[in-house]
Protein backbone atom coordinates (compact mmCIF):
# COMPACT_ATOMS: atom_id res chain seq x y z
CA UNK A 1 0.00 0.00 0.00
CA UNK A 2 1.37 3.39 -0.93
CA UNK A 3 2.46 6.10 1.62
CA UNK A 4 -0.09 9.09 1.93
CA UNK A 5 0.93 12.63 1.37
CA UNK A 6 1.33 14.60 4.13
CA UNK A 7 -0.60 17.16 3.89
CA UNK A 8 -3.63 17.99 1.37
CA UNK A 9 -1.70 20.13 -1.12
CA UNK A 10 1.47 19.78 -1.41
CA UNK A 11 4.08 22.49 -2.98
CA UNK A 12 7.07 21.95 -5.10
CA UNK A 13 9.49 24.10 -6.05
CA UNK A 14 10.93 24.20 -9.66
CA UNK A 15 13.73 25.65 -10.77
CA UNK A 16 14.91 26.08 -14.21
CA UNK A 17 17.96 27.93 -15.80
CA UNK A 18 15.83 30.16 -18.47
CA UNK A 19 12.11 29.83 -18.56
CA UNK A 20 10.30 27.09 -17.05
CA UNK A 21 8.21 25.93 -20.09
CA UNK A 22 8.55 23.60 -23.21
CA UNK A 23 8.09 20.12 -24.34
CA UNK A 24 10.56 18.85 -21.54
CA UNK A 25 8.50 20.90 -18.90
CA UNK A 26 5.07 19.78 -20.22
CA UNK A 27 6.84 16.15 -20.18
CA UNK A 28 7.07 16.62 -16.05
CA UNK A 29 3.99 18.24 -15.66
CA UNK A 30 2.08 15.45 -17.75
CA UNK A 31 4.18 12.85 -15.54
CA UNK A 32 2.84 14.26 -12.41
CA UNK A 33 -0.66 13.99 -13.53
CA UNK A 34 -0.18 10.74 -14.28
CA UNK A 35 0.40 9.51 -10.65
CA UNK A 36 -2.48 11.58 -9.58
CA UNK A 37 -1.04 14.80 -9.06
CA UNK A 38 -3.22 17.74 -10.75
CA UNK A 39 -2.40 21.22 -10.44
CA UNK A 40 -4.88 23.51 -8.60
CA UNK A 41 -6.66 19.99 -6.71
CA UNK A 42 -3.75 18.66 -4.45
CA UNK A 43 -0.29 19.98 -5.70
CA UNK A 44 0.97 23.52 -6.41
CA UNK A 45 3.99 23.95 -8.61
CA UNK A 46 6.09 27.37 -7.89
CA UNK A 47 8.39 27.64 -10.92
CA UNK A 48 10.97 30.20 -11.25
CA UNK A 49 13.29 30.46 -14.45
CA UNK A 50 16.81 32.39 -14.18
CA UNK A 51 16.29 33.48 -18.11
CA UNK A 52 19.66 32.79 -18.98
CA UNK A 53 20.99 35.15 -16.02
CA UNK A 54 22.63 32.07 -14.05
CA UNK A 55 24.11 34.83 -11.46
CA UNK A 56 20.25 35.02 -10.06
CA UNK A 57 19.86 31.16 -9.51
CA UNK A 58 20.62 31.48 -5.68
CA UNK A 59 18.42 33.82 -5.08
CA UNK A 60 16.12 32.08 -6.84
CA UNK A 61 16.88 29.24 -4.98
CA UNK A 62 16.46 31.04 -1.44
CA UNK A 63 12.71 32.61 -2.89
CA UNK A 64 11.35 29.38 -3.35
CA UNK A 65 12.77 27.95 -0.44
CA UNK A 66 11.09 30.72 1.58
CA UNK A 67 7.72 28.97 0.65
CA UNK A 68 8.92 25.99 2.35
CA UNK A 69 8.23 23.37 -0.55
CA UNK A 70 7.38 19.72 0.24
CA UNK A 71 10.40 18.62 -2.56
CA UNK A 72 12.43 21.22 -4.94
CA UNK A 73 12.78 20.18 -8.70
CA UNK A 74 15.70 21.53 -10.36
CA UNK A 75 17.06 21.12 -14.01
CA UNK A 76 20.33 21.22 -15.50
CA UNK A 77 23.80 21.59 -13.65
CA UNK A 78 23.73 25.28 -12.72
CA UNK A 79 20.44 25.20 -11.35
CA UNK A 80 21.27 21.89 -9.65
CA UNK A 81 23.94 23.29 -7.96
CA UNK A 82 22.46 26.15 -6.33
CA UNK A 83 19.32 24.35 -4.97
CA UNK A 84 22.01 21.92 -3.59
CA UNK A 85 23.74 25.08 -1.95
CA UNK A 86 20.82 26.48 -0.58
CA UNK A 87 19.59 23.73 1.28
CA UNK A 88 20.46 20.38 2.70
CA UNK A 89 16.97 19.37 4.37
CA UNK A 90 14.03 19.80 1.00
CA UNK A 91 14.62 16.82 -0.94
CA UNK A 92 15.89 17.84 -4.30
CA UNK A 93 14.90 15.69 -7.77
CA UNK A 94 17.25 16.95 -10.56
CA UNK A 95 17.10 16.54 -14.20
CA UNK A 96 19.21 17.11 -16.87
CA UNK A 97 22.60 16.98 -15.32
CA UNK A 98 25.13 14.45 -17.02
CA UNK A 99 27.53 12.88 -14.40
CA UNK A 100 26.44 14.40 -10.90
CA UNK A 101 29.15 12.11 -9.19
CA UNK A 102 31.66 13.42 -11.60
CA UNK A 103 31.43 17.15 -10.21
CA UNK A 104 30.71 16.21 -6.58
CA UNK A 105 27.10 16.21 -6.15
CA UNK A 106 26.54 12.65 -4.51
CA UNK A 107 28.93 10.10 -3.65
CA UNK A 108 27.34 7.55 -6.29
CA UNK A 109 24.63 6.67 -8.54
CA UNK A 110 22.69 4.07 -6.20
CA UNK A 111 23.42 4.99 -2.86
CA UNK A 112 22.94 8.85 -3.51
CA UNK A 113 22.72 9.90 0.42
CA UNK A 114 21.47 13.51 1.36
CA UNK A 115 18.62 15.14 0.23
CA UNK A 116 19.12 14.63 -3.65
CA UNK A 117 17.96 12.31 -6.15
CA UNK A 118 16.96 12.45 -9.93
CA UNK A 119 17.46 11.27 -13.33
CA UNK A 120 20.61 11.86 -15.23
CA UNK A 121 20.88 12.72 -18.76
CA UNK A 122 24.08 11.19 -20.19
CA UNK A 123 25.75 8.14 -19.43
CA UNK A 124 29.13 8.82 -17.50
CA UNK A 125 31.36 8.73 -20.51
CA UNK A 126 30.82 8.21 -24.38
CA UNK A 127 28.18 10.00 -25.64
CA UNK A 128 30.12 13.18 -26.53
CA UNK A 129 32.90 11.49 -28.35
CA UNK A 130 30.04 9.57 -30.23
CA UNK A 131 28.79 12.58 -31.41
CA UNK A 132 32.12 13.51 -32.41
CA UNK A 133 32.10 10.37 -34.64
CA UNK A 134 28.47 10.75 -36.00
CA UNK A 135 29.73 14.23 -37.28
CA UNK A 136 32.94 12.61 -38.43
CA UNK A 137 30.59 9.75 -40.78
CA UNK A 138 28.82 12.25 -42.10
CA UNK A 139 31.76 14.55 -43.19
CA UNK A 140 34.73 12.10 -43.52
CA UNK A 141 36.68 14.89 -45.19
CA UNK A 142 36.35 17.40 -42.23
CA UNK A 143 39.50 18.11 -40.56
CA UNK A 144 38.72 20.67 -37.71
CA UNK A 145 35.99 20.18 -35.62
CA UNK A 146 34.56 23.72 -33.67
CA UNK A 147 32.96 23.01 -30.26
CA UNK A 148 30.55 25.49 -28.61
CA UNK A 149 30.65 24.53 -24.78
CA UNK A 150 30.87 26.21 -21.41
CA UNK A 151 33.29 26.90 -19.11
CA UNK A 152 30.80 27.78 -16.42
CA UNK A 153 29.06 24.21 -16.64
CA UNK A 154 30.41 22.05 -14.34
CA UNK A 155 29.73 19.08 -16.17
CA UNK A 156 31.86 20.68 -19.30
CA UNK A 157 35.06 21.67 -17.14
CA UNK A 158 35.11 18.15 -16.11
CA UNK A 159 34.13 15.72 -18.90
CA UNK A 160 35.61 17.36 -21.68
CA UNK A 161 38.89 17.37 -21.37
CA UNK A 162 38.85 13.75 -20.18
CA UNK A 163 36.62 12.73 -23.51
CA UNK A 164 36.92 15.17 -26.40
CA UNK A 165 40.83 14.84 -27.15
CA UNK A 166 40.97 11.16 -27.31
CA UNK A 167 37.92 11.24 -29.41
CA UNK A 168 39.51 14.01 -31.81
CA UNK A 169 42.91 11.75 -31.78
CA UNK A 170 41.59 8.73 -32.97
CA UNK A 171 39.32 10.00 -35.90
CA UNK A 172 41.79 12.36 -37.07
CA UNK A 173 40.83 15.90 -36.10
CA UNK A 174 41.49 18.80 -34.73
CA UNK A 175 39.40 20.97 -32.06
CA UNK A 176 38.74 24.27 -32.08
CA UNK A 177 37.49 25.02 -28.64
CA UNK A 178 34.86 27.86 -28.15
CA UNK A 179 33.18 28.96 -24.91
CA UNK A 180 29.91 30.18 -24.91
CA UNK A 181 29.12 31.22 -21.35
CA UNK A 182 25.53 33.09 -22.10
CA UNK A 183 23.17 33.80 -25.03
CA UNK A 184 24.72 36.85 -26.08
CA UNK A 185 28.02 35.22 -26.79
CA UNK A 186 26.56 32.39 -29.31
CA UNK A 187 26.29 35.29 -32.37
CA UNK A 188 30.32 35.68 -31.66
CA UNK A 189 30.79 32.10 -31.25
CA UNK A 190 30.03 31.33 -34.83
CA UNK A 191 32.02 34.43 -36.27
CA UNK A 192 34.89 32.89 -34.40
CA UNK A 193 34.00 29.02 -35.99
CA UNK A 194 34.27 31.01 -39.46
CA UNK A 195 37.56 32.24 -39.29
CA UNK A 196 38.88 29.77 -38.01
CA UNK A 197 38.06 27.68 -41.49
CA UNK A 198 35.80 25.01 -39.19
CA UNK A 199 34.70 21.91 -41.27
CA UNK A 200 31.66 21.92 -39.28
CA UNK A 201 30.37 22.29 -35.61
CA UNK A 202 29.64 20.11 -32.48
CA UNK A 203 27.31 21.97 -29.93
CA UNK A 204 27.67 20.33 -26.59
CA UNK A 205 24.59 20.11 -24.44
CA UNK A 206 23.54 23.60 -22.11
CA UNK A 207 21.40 25.56 -21.18
CA UNK A 208 22.96 28.23 -23.06
CA UNK A 209 22.03 26.40 -26.38
CA UNK A 210 18.87 24.61 -25.51
CA UNK A 211 17.70 28.80 -24.76
CA UNK A 212 18.52 29.33 -28.58
CA UNK A 213 17.04 26.35 -29.86
CA UNK A 214 15.30 27.96 -32.54
CA UNK A 215 17.80 30.57 -33.41
CA UNK A 216 20.98 28.33 -33.46
CA UNK A 217 20.68 26.03 -36.06
CA UNK A 218 19.64 28.70 -38.89
CA UNK A 219 22.87 30.36 -37.82
CA UNK A 220 24.28 27.43 -38.80
CA UNK A 221 23.02 27.53 -41.82
CA UNK A 222 24.21 30.69 -42.86
CA UNK A 223 27.60 30.50 -41.68
CA UNK A 224 27.70 27.03 -43.70
CA UNK A 225 28.45 24.72 -40.87
CA UNK A 226 26.82 20.81 -40.54
CA UNK A 227 26.22 20.35 -36.43
CA UNK A 228 25.47 18.17 -34.44
CA UNK A 229 23.55 18.66 -31.03
CA UNK A 230 22.03 17.05 -28.32
CA UNK A 231 18.22 17.53 -28.34
CA UNK A 232 15.67 16.12 -30.64
CA UNK A 233 14.35 19.96 -29.89
CA UNK A 234 16.77 21.42 -32.22
CA UNK A 235 16.19 19.32 -35.13
CA UNK A 236 13.22 19.89 -35.26
CA UNK A 237 13.89 23.71 -35.47
CA UNK A 238 15.96 23.32 -38.32
CA UNK A 239 19.13 21.14 -36.80
CA UNK A 240 21.02 18.99 -38.32
CA UNK A 241 21.54 15.93 -36.62
CA UNK A 242 21.13 15.36 -33.06
CA UNK A 243 22.05 12.48 -30.98
CA UNK A 244 21.18 12.48 -27.09
CA UNK A 245 18.84 10.84 -24.76
CA UNK A 246 14.38 10.81 -24.83
CA UNK A 247 14.26 13.98 -23.10
CA UNK A 248 10.57 13.89 -22.74
CA UNK A 249 11.02 10.23 -21.24
CA UNK A 250 13.41 12.07 -18.63
CA UNK A 251 11.32 14.43 -17.67
CA UNK A 252 8.46 12.02 -17.27
CA UNK A 253 10.69 9.81 -14.99
CA UNK A 254 11.44 12.85 -13.04
CA UNK A 255 8.27 13.41 -11.91
CA UNK A 256 7.66 9.49 -10.74
CA UNK A 257 10.54 10.75 -8.49
CA UNK A 258 8.47 13.91 -6.83
CA UNK A 259 5.99 11.70 -6.56
CA UNK A 260 7.43 8.72 -4.68
CA UNK A 261 8.90 11.40 -2.25
CA UNK A 262 5.77 13.30 -1.64
CA UNK A 263 4.46 9.99 -0.30
CA UNK A 264 7.15 9.74 2.09
CA UNK A 265 10.17 8.39 0.39
CA UNK A 266 13.51 9.74 1.32
CA UNK A 267 15.89 10.67 -1.34
CA UNK A 268 18.70 9.63 0.32
CA UNK A 269 17.26 5.75 -0.12
CA UNK A 270 16.27 6.58 -4.15
CA UNK A 271 19.26 5.17 -6.64
CA UNK A 272 19.78 8.30 -9.10
CA UNK A 273 18.55 7.06 -12.78
CA UNK A 274 20.37 6.95 -15.85
CA UNK A 275 18.72 6.97 -19.46
CA UNK A 276 18.42 3.81 -21.16
CA UNK A 277 16.87 5.32 -24.71
CA UNK A 278 19.07 7.50 -27.05
CA UNK A 279 18.03 9.15 -30.45
CA UNK A 280 19.80 10.08 -33.31
CA UNK A 281 17.21 12.18 -35.73
CA UNK A 282 18.82 13.82 -38.79
CA UNK A 283 17.19 16.55 -40.76
CA UNK A 284 17.07 15.60 -44.45
CA UNK A 285 15.58 19.42 -45.55
CA UNK A 286 18.62 20.96 -43.20
CA UNK A 287 21.04 18.69 -45.35
CA UNK A 288 19.82 19.15 -48.84
CA UNK A 289 19.94 23.09 -47.69
CA UNK A 290 23.82 22.35 -47.01
CA UNK A 291 24.33 20.41 -50.04
CA UNK A 292 25.24 17.29 -47.96
CA UNK A 293 23.90 13.65 -49.08
CA UNK A 294 23.79 11.84 -45.73
CA UNK A 295 25.54 7.81 -45.92
CA UNK A 296 22.77 5.43 -45.93
CA UNK A 297 25.01 3.82 -42.64
CA UNK A 298 23.71 6.95 -41.13
CA UNK A 299 20.08 7.09 -42.60
CA UNK A 300 19.15 3.12 -41.40
CA UNK A 301 20.82 3.75 -37.66
CA UNK A 302 18.48 7.08 -37.40
CA UNK A 303 15.53 6.20 -35.28
CA UNK A 304 13.53 9.47 -37.13
CA UNK A 305 14.61 10.98 -40.28
CA UNK A 306 13.28 14.84 -41.06
CA UNK A 307 11.94 15.60 -44.56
Amino acid sequence: MRAQPTRAVSRVAVLCPNRCEGPSYDAFRGGLRDHGWIEGQNIVLDARGADGEFGRLRMLAAELLGARPDAMVAMAPQPVRAAKDATSTVPIVMIAVADPVLIGLVPSLARPGGNLTGVTTLPARGLIAKQLELLKELLPAASRIAVFWNSRNEIHRANLPEELPEAANRLGVRLQMIDVREVGEVEAGFDAAVRGRADALLVVGDPVTFAQAARVPPRALRARLPAIYLARDIALAGGLMTYGPDFLAIYRRAAGHVDRILRGAKPADMPIEQPTTFQLVINLKTARDLGLAVPPSLLVRADEVIE
